[in-house]
């Protein structure tokens, strides 16, 4: 009796929403599968694009999966983990950032039977690592190494992985040409880390074709001033200096008072604000450069000067374009012309304006230090264009990282068949409940595959069933999806390659992923937030007029009553 008088205990506040156990667990996995059935598509060599619309009306047509789940405005918190692991394949890798996503949801796919059964998910997670352990072991253990080859015979490798990554994106038809493209670029960086250092210019217009690559640097005409049409053009082996300062007559005029007992001594002070800045410029032209850059604006007056003694100016030049005409040429950014040195000059073999579409372009080619590239993008439309440079940033990625972990395995869903395989076999030989779970694992590894067929239009069971017959003779590791005959091939022998680094991080990142979404098993809503955000939704919509009264209306109920 006294057990039925105890009073109820509180312990969070009221319109707390607290949902726990197994229904919790089955409902983030079910969440995480329809993130991925919404980038799943775009998977592949065949893989469809998405046209994505936000709220201030951009438009972007993507095929890369971390640009996608960023766009996508996920508010369902399991589900943000997933967008965070593509994010982290992106910035890590560069690519296989659609591949993450499937094999997290597969993964979890694959759990929830067990799950729904009354599997402690603590056994899921235990399995599942093991599971991953073992994985990466057999894709470093099947990985070929492109170490000790020939620079020729390393550019044509490098360039097979950029085209199995360009392959899969809206510029795969001239895969080819950008592959050689974006090997080159990163080669003439050398061993120097910094993406920047590879500018990527877009200009609309013209075909694919047209892009081109210049070693060195390229930038847009910046604005200029009267005097600019009469300066040289082109210029073999010029001196460069850049500059951080203003080269402007209004830039002297300091915020002073100045009292004078006779008017004619105001013509001195102007005269001295002329005798700075031609003293400036003449310190310049002193210096031996034929070519004056600078970050700030360089005026009318000093663009006439220069142009009257044959050298060539550029002024509010952006900071990431003079840094990398510094890298390239050797010199160094000056914050004064005092004591200009020839230490302190940058220099190159060519300099020269050229139009390019409908715009005028600054190229620095031959540069001694050579550690820069720029590519100039043409292309059709503006979103074309973009989805163009977020290709190219992922070939970039891929083919720095072949240079660094140089071992590559076979692509075309032939490595996961392979992996999973090899965890069936190794299943059978451990007693008790892991053998499910390793199982599991290895079925969910063949989401790929199956994917790349679904995605080309092929029956995928029949196609899977021809890879796993291939893989399981022994002899047919390699062998993979045929994107063009759907049948099956051997990825290696059609160099479908890529980084044995992209596959590591992928299977890793996705088995994380999962293992943390199986170890939640409640989440707590604070009513404080969703007061919050209905406070704002409610000022939004009270311009609207009748709107924010029902907001209002509900958001005082719940206050009267506390």
């Amino acid at each position: 009796m006294a057990a039925m008088l105890q009073p109820q205990i509180i312990l969070l506040k009221e319109g707390t929403d607290a949902s726990q156990g197994k229904a919790q667990l089955v409902s983030n996995i079910n969440a995480c599968t329809a993130v991925a059935d919404a980038v799943r598509t775009t998977l592949g060599p065949r893989g469809m694009d998405k046209l994505i619309h936000d709220d201030k009306g951009n438009t972007t047509i993507s095929n890369d999966g971390a640009t996608i789940m960023k766009l996508l405005d996920i508010v369902h918190p399991a589900a943000k983990i997933l967008v965070d692991i593509a994010k982290s394949q992106d910035s890590e890798v560069g690519d296989g950032t659609t591949t993450v996503v499937l094999l997290a949801a597969e993964f979890l796919k694959e759990a929830k039977p067990f799950i729904e059964d009354g599997v402690h998910s603590q056994n899921l997670i235990r399995s599942y690592r093991t599971a991953s352990y073992l994985a990466i072991d057999k894709i470093k253990e099947l990985a070929v190494s492109i170490e000790g080859k020939s620079l020729e015979e390393k550019k044509s490798l490098l360039a097979k992985c950029a085209a199995t990554t360009l392959s899969s994106k809206l510029i795969g038809g001239e895969k080819e040409f950008f592959a050689s493209m974006v090997v080159d670029a990163v080669l003439a960086i050398g061993n120097d880390d910094r993406l920047n250092l590879i500018g990527i210019k877009k200009v609309p217009g013209g075909n694919m074709r047209d892009s081109f690559l210049v070693n060195g640097v390229a930038f847009k005409k910046t604005f200029s001033y009267a005097g600019f049409e009469q300066q040289p053009k082109k210029f073999l082996n010029p001196k460069i200096l850049l500059l951080n300062i203003e080269l402007e007559l209004k830039s002297e005029k300091e915020n002073a008072e100045i009292r004078l007992s006779d008017p004619l001594q105001y013509q001195s002070i102007v005269d001295a604000e002329w005798n700075i800045i031609y003293d400036k410029l003449d310190k310049c032209v002193q210096s031996g450069a034929k070519i004056v850059l600078s970050r700030l604006a360089i005026g009318d007056l000093a663009t006439q000067y220069f142009a009257d003694r044959d050298i060539f100016c550029a002024g509010r030049v952006t900071e990431e374009d003079l840094q990398r005409v510094a890298a390239a040429t050797g010199g160094t950014v000056q914050t004064s012309v005092n004591n200009i040195i020839d230490e302190v000059l940058g220099s190159c073999e060519v300099f020269e304006e050229k139009q390019v579409g409908n715009e005028r372009f600054n190229i620095f080619s031959g540069c001694p230090s050579g550690q820069t590239a720029t590519i100039v993008l043409r292309g059709g439309a503006d979103q074309f264009i973009e989805e163009a440079e977020r290709s190219l940033h992922d070939a970039i990625m891929i083919v720095r990282r072949a240079l660094k972990n140089s071992t590559v395995v076979p692509g075309g869903g032939a490595i996961d068949m392979e992996i999973s395989r090899f965890l069936r076999l190794h299943a059978r030989t451990i007693a008790g409940k892991s053998q499910l779970f390793i199982n599991s694992y290895a079925k969910a590894l063949e989401v790929i595959p199956r994917q790349l067929c679904d995605n080309a239009g092929y029956d995928a069971t029949d196609v899977l069933n021809k890879l796993r017959q291939k893989h399981a003779s022994g002899e047919g590791a390699n062998y993979g999806v045929d994107i063009n005959t759907g049948g099956i091939a051997d990825s290696f022998a059609n160099f479908v390659w890529e980084p044995a680094v992209v596959k590591i991080n992928a299977i890793n990142a996705a088995t994380e992923a999962a293992c943390l979404i199986l170890s939640v098993d409640e989440t707590v809503k604070n009513p404080k937030s969703e007061s919050a955000q209905g406070e704002a939704a409610a000022s939004a919509m009270a311009g609207r007029g009748r709107g924010g009264a029902a907001f209002r209306g509900r958001g005082g109920r719940g206050m009267r009553r506390r």
